[in-house]
């Protein structure tokens, strides 16, 4: 299991909890305690955790406040690690046990309503921006320094072969929702070959790839001829991945073309007649840190 499919899961179990009910909110809470004791996290939860005391922490905590209900205040370090590390701690302390998660809601995160409305609540102030921050954690391998991180880039390059028509869908497809559709052939040469045009779009923040049957081929000693996408496809596929990342590139496949088994992980959709694979690509974009209208990808 992979560090992505463990917060996809993660967050299916924040959503799970942010519609539970007091009947109900156990099972999402307990899910969530497993995910975050999975064996991928143990190394960096054992360092985000060292130093912090967290029955003191509970301790002090449960000394604030006076007499009204819901006006204890939870007593957080100063630190940033130990802050995170006893958020961590915190939502794991809860999750073990579901009477703990009444008594802290009601103590600590009380609107006034009924015990569900308090475990939305805790949900809503404790669980959901720890789940963002650990998130951003782990991604970061453990880095807690704050970085300026500049914008991706809106511009997005086409690698595509003869297939105009599909080319041109997906280019207008991109600048409906807002990103500039970045195409070979019309950029200027200026003197320069092709493979010298395509590493000068180091500006580019995404590839897709269009995985056309432009070409046919068999191996050797074989009869059947199975269609392929062209060479220079392949060649751009691989220096975008190599430039960008896997996450950043998103190939189309249309028909029944071979994809190379040497690209095996890649991620790919099949570029139908419809519009399911404008919803698929605008997926990958957001997934790959963008912004997506949906209103946009919808009407477009």
């Amino acid at each position: 299991m992979t560090t992505i499919d463990l917060f996809e899961q993660i967050n299916g179990a924040v959503l799970d909890l942010q519609a539970a009910t007091m009947q109900t909110f156990e099972r999402p809470l307990k899910a969530l305690g497993r995910l975050l004791d999975h064996p991928d996290l143990a190394a960096l939860n054992e360092e985000l955790v060292v130093g912090v005391k967290f029955d003191e922490f509970l301790q002090a905590s449960g000394l604030t406040g006076g007499s009204m209900i819901g006006s204890q205040t939870l007593l957080w370090p100063d630190d940033p690690r130990q802050e995170l590390g006893t958020r961590l701690l915190l939502v794991k302390y809860v999750a073990a046990d579901p009477k703990r998660a009444l008594s802290i809601s009601h103590d600590y995160f009380y609107s006034g309503g009924n015990i569900t409305s308090g475990i939305r609540s805790m949900t809503t102030q404790l669980v959901i921006p720890f789940v963002r921050d650990y998130k951003a954690y782990v991604q970061s391998n453990g880095e807690m320094k704050a970085r300026l991180m500049h914008p991706k880039s809106k511009e997005i390059f086409i690698v595509h072969g003869h297939d105009v028509a599909a080319r041109e869908s997906v280019a207008r497809f991109l600048e409906k929702i807002g990103f500039n559709a970045v195409i070979l052939h019309e950029q200027a040469s200026r003197g320069r070959t092709i493979i010298e045009k395509v590493e000068a779009q180091r500006n580019v923040g995404f590839a897709v790839v269009l995985l056309t049957a432009d070409d046919e081929g068999r191996a050797k000693g074989t009869a059947e001829l199975e269609l392929r996408p062209r060479q220079n496809v392949l060649l751009e596929l691989g220096y975008f991945i190599g430039l960008l990342g896997r996450e950043n590139v998103c190939t189309l496949r249309k028909g029944d073309v071979a994809i190379p088994s040497d690209f095996a992980g890649v991620v790919w959709t099949n570029m139908d007649d419809g519009v399911g694979w404008k919803t698929e690509l605008a997926k990958e974009l957001q997934a790959a840190s963008y912004d997506i209208d949906w209103n946009q990808v919808m009407r477009s």
